[in-house]
C-alpha cells in the first residue's frame, strides 16, 4: 500500500511511501515485533503537513476500523472504533438529539485523529477542545499490551495521547460525550466589521452571547478596507431538523490543475462576492449545520485548486494582551510579502483547559492563513510569521504545519519533553523527527560536552 491514498491535505509534502493495514499492524504490535520508529497511525489525511506522515517507516491505515460499537441515547456517550468519521457519528446520534460538542472545519476526520490532534472548533470559549469530551480510549502499545486510558485509568497516557499526534501508540477505539442540542440547524448571524479594531470590540461579547463565533477576514482588502471582515455567530435552532444531511458533495475537483487556480485576481473577486453574499442582511437566518460548520466539505478535493505544489496553512495563537498588536502585524506581513490567503479565519479561544499534555488552543486569538506553495518565497514568509508569533508569546499549530523549525516548536510547546518521555518507541512521525528529535539530539550533545 502507499501513494496518494496516504497523503497530507496540504499536498506540499510527499505522500507516505509505505503503509500497512490496521489488522497487520495490530498483530505486529501484540507480539512486540514492531521496530523503533517504524509506525504511525493514519486516519483520513486531513492534517495539512507531515504530522500524519512517517517517512522513515510506515503509516497504519485506520479507516477500515470504522464500527460504531455502542450509543447511550440518555447520556449521549458513544463508543466507536478509531477509524469512524465524525460524519458517521453525527448521522448516528442526530435522531436522538445529540451532536459532537466540538467539531473542526471538516466532518471527514476520524475519531482517532480528532483525539490525537485535540482538535478545536468555533466554540472553544464554551466547550474547550475535543479532548475535553473524551471519556476513555483503548491504546495498543509496542509492549504488546492494550491500555484502557481515562482520567482515572492510566491517566498519564490519557493526557499524553490527547493531542499527542499519534505518538503514544495506536488508538483502537474511544468513548466520547456528545452534546444534547434542540436541533442540528444553526441560527446564524453575520455582522460586518470595518477593521480589526472593531472586530476586537465585538469578539468577547459575541462569545458570551453565542455557542459559536468565528470571523472571516478579507485579507486582500487595502486602504480603508484593511482588516475588514464578517463575524459569524451561531446557536442551535430551537425548531429545526434532527436529520443528518448526506455527507459529501456531488461537486468535486476531478483532477489537479497544472497551476494554482487561486491567484490574486480570483481571490479579490471571490472575497468581494463572499462578503456581499453573506452580509446582505443583518438579520439572523436559520441554516443547515453542514454549511455553517463544514462549508469547504461542499467541494470534494478542493485542495487540488492549489495546483501540484499544494498549499501551506499557518495557524497561530497569541495571548489576548498581545492580539491587538500581533494579529494586524501578521496580516500585514503577508500583504507585504505579496501572498494572498484564500481562507483567513480569526477566532477567540477561551479559558477552558484541555486534559491534553500538549494542546494548541490556549486563551487568546487564533489566526489561520492558507498560502499557495511558491517555494522559498512562501517558506520565508512562514518563518517570519513563526518569529512574530513566538515573539508575541504565542504558538504555531503542529498539525497544520509542514515546515516549522525545532526552535519554533520548542517555544510553542515548552513541555514537549514530557510527551517524548511517554512516546511509544515504535511510533514516530516526520514532524516529530524534524522538531522534537532534533531538539533531543542537541540536548544530548550538549550534555555530553559538559
Amino acid at each position: 500500500m502507499g501513494g496518494e491514498r496516504f497523503g497530507s491535505f496540504g499536498l506540499a509534502t510527499p505522500p507516505a511511501r509505505q503503509a500497512i493495514a490496521a489488522e497487520d499492524a495490530i498483530a505486529l504490535l501484540k507480539i512486540g515485533a514492531a521496530k523503533p520508529g517504524s509506525l504511525l497511525g493514519y486516519g483520513n489525511g486531513r492534517s495539512y503537513g507531515d504530522s500524519c506522515q512517517n517517512d522513515a517507516g510506515m503509516v497504519i491505515d485506520m479507516r477500515p476500523l470504522n464500527r460504531i460499537r455502542a450509543f447511550n441515547a440518555e447520556t449521549g456517550v458513544i463508543e466507536a472504533d478509531a477509524g469512524v468519521l465524525l460524519s458517521d457519528i453525527i448521522s448516528h446520534a442526530a435522531p436522538f438529539g445529540f451532536f459532537p460538542a466540538v467539531v473542526p472545519g471538516t466532518q471527514f476526520v476520524t475519531l482517532g485523529g480528532a483525539i490525537a490532534n485535540d482538535v478545536h472548533g468555533k466554540n472553544h470559549h464554551r466547550r474547550g477542545t475535543f479532548g475535553c469530551h473524551v471519556e476513555a480510549f483503548m491504546l495498543l502499545r509496542s509492549d504488546g499490551k492494550t491500555y484502557r486510558c481515562s482520567e482515572t485509568d492510566n491517566a498519564r497516557l490519557f493526557r499524553a495521547t490527547i493531542g499527542g499526534m499519534g505518538l503514544t501508540g495506536l488508538i483502537l477505539s474511544a468513548s466520547i460525550r456528545l452534546m444534547r442540542v434542540p436541533s442540528l440547524d444553526i441560527v446564524e448571524k453575520a455582522t460586518r466589521f470595518s477593521d480589526l479594531g472593531e472586530f476586537f470590540e465585538l469578539a468577547e461579547a459575541a462569545d458570551q452571547a453565542n455557542e459559536y463565533a468565528v470571523a472571516w477576514i478579507d485579507q486582500l482588502a487595502g486602504g480603508h478596507g484593511r482588516g475588514r471582515g464578517l463575524l459569524f455567530t451561531g446557536n442551535h435552532a430551537e425548531h429545526g431538523s434532527h436529520a443528518a444531511a448526506r455527507a459529501g458533495s456531488r461537486l468535486a475537483v476531478p483532477a489537479q490543475p497544472p497551476f494554482n487556480v487561486l491567484n490574486r485576481p480570483f481571490l479579490t473577486v471571490f472575497n468581494a462576492a463572499y462578503r456581499w453574499k453573506k452580509a446582505r442582511s443583518a438579520a439572523p437566518r436559520q441554516t443547515g449545520y453542514q454549511g455553517f460548520f463544514f462549508p469547504l466539505d461542499g467541494v470534494r478535493d478542493w485542495n487540488r485548486f492549489y495546483g501540484p505544489r499544494g498549499l501551506f496553512q499557518h495557524q497561530s495563537v497569541v495571548p489576548e494582551a498581545a492580539a491587538r498588536r500581533a494579529i494586524p502585524a501578521l496580516l500585514e506581513a503577508a500583504r507585504q510579502a505579496g501572498q494572498g490567503s484564500f481562507l483567513t479565519v480569526l477566532k477567540r479561544f477561551g479559558g477552558v483547559r484541555s486534559p491534553a499534555l500538549l494542546s494548541f488552543p490556549r486563551p487568546g486569538y487564533t489566526l489561520t492563513l492558507d498560502f499557495p506553495n511558491r517555494g522559498e518565497r512562501t517558506l520565508r514568509l512562514l518563518a517570519e510569521l513563526d518569529r512574530m508569533t513566538v515573539d508575541a508569546g504565542g504558538a504555531v499549530n503542529p498539525y497544520k504545519d509542514a515546515r516549522m523549525g525545532a526552535e519554533t516548536f520548542a517555544a510553542s510547546f515548552p513541555e514537549w519533553q514530557r510527551l517524548e518521555a511517554l512516546r511509544d518507541p515504535a511510533f514516530l512521525s516526520s514532524f516529530w523527527a524534524r522538531t522534537a528529535k532534533k531538539l533531543d539530539a542537541r540536548r544530548g550533545t550538549a550534555e555530553a560536552a559538559e
